[in-house]
């Protein structure tokens, strides 16, 4: 079925506008909050899906409710993230007539304080897991200019031997240091196991479930 000659011309329309430069700029900045919305989305449902249903305790509804709750919070932030860092970076090129690398650290600097500023469980995870990555990079990107010698060895083993042993030496003895969903998960794999009455809470559950 064709599409009435009205929506053509307006898809006509919005595309001829979608391709001038001179709006590049501002419709980068939609794209990029279109981006973050949807991103958010694909990361934050999964992962709450599932910490949800073995960690949380409640009806189906209060756990449907905390699901989407957490899934909002973590696609809004994106997405007002991606938007805010885009729209400073372009002003600041604008202003300063071409782009430098400082345009970039000062866009997030920002965008991250109004944004992921806010002490709580999803701002907190996400700025962890960019940590990582960035203590990675930044090693590599030492390594790259010459600022740290190109190692004789691959570190991997050694760096992985630390993390594990410092996270459960945190576990075990300074428990309320780590991040809670980080103790839930530690307390179902080292704590958990301790534990069982009968083979129904050895093999099939993890506790006893309660009688009728």
């Amino acid at each position: 079925m064709a599409a009435p000659p009205q929506l053509r011309i307006l898809l006509l329309a919005v595309n001829a506008l979608l391709r001038k430069r001179r709006y590049h700029a501002a419709l980068a900045m939609l794209k990029g909050f279109r981006n973050g919305a949807v991103y958010g989305v694909k990361i934050r449902a999964p992962h709450a899906l599932v910490m949800t249903f073995l960690f949380r305790s409640g009806s189906l509804r209060e756990k449907l409710r905390a699901i989407l709750q957490a899934t909002y919070i973590h696609s809004r932030a994106l997405a007002s993230f991606v938007f805010t860092y885009k729209g400073l970076c372009s002003l600041q090129s604008y202003l300063q007539g071409k782009t430098f690398q400082v345009h970039s650290f000062m866009a997030a600097f920002i965008g991250g304080l109004l944004i992921f500023g806010e002490n709580n469980a999803i701002n907190s995870q996400i700025n962890m897991y960019l940590l990582s990555r960035i203590l990675f990079a930044l090693c590599r990107l030492g390594v790259e200019k010459g600022y740290l010698p190109e190692p004789r060895w691959d570190p991997f083993p050694l760096f992985t031997a630390i993390v594990w042993g410092l996270v459960l030496w945190l576990f075990e003895y300074h428990r309320p240091t780590l991040q809670p969903s980080l103790q839930s998960s530690m307390t179902y794999l080292y704590e958990d196991s301790n534990m069982w009455h009968d083979l129904s809470d050895f093999l099939l559950y993890n506790k006893r479930r309660p009688s009728k």
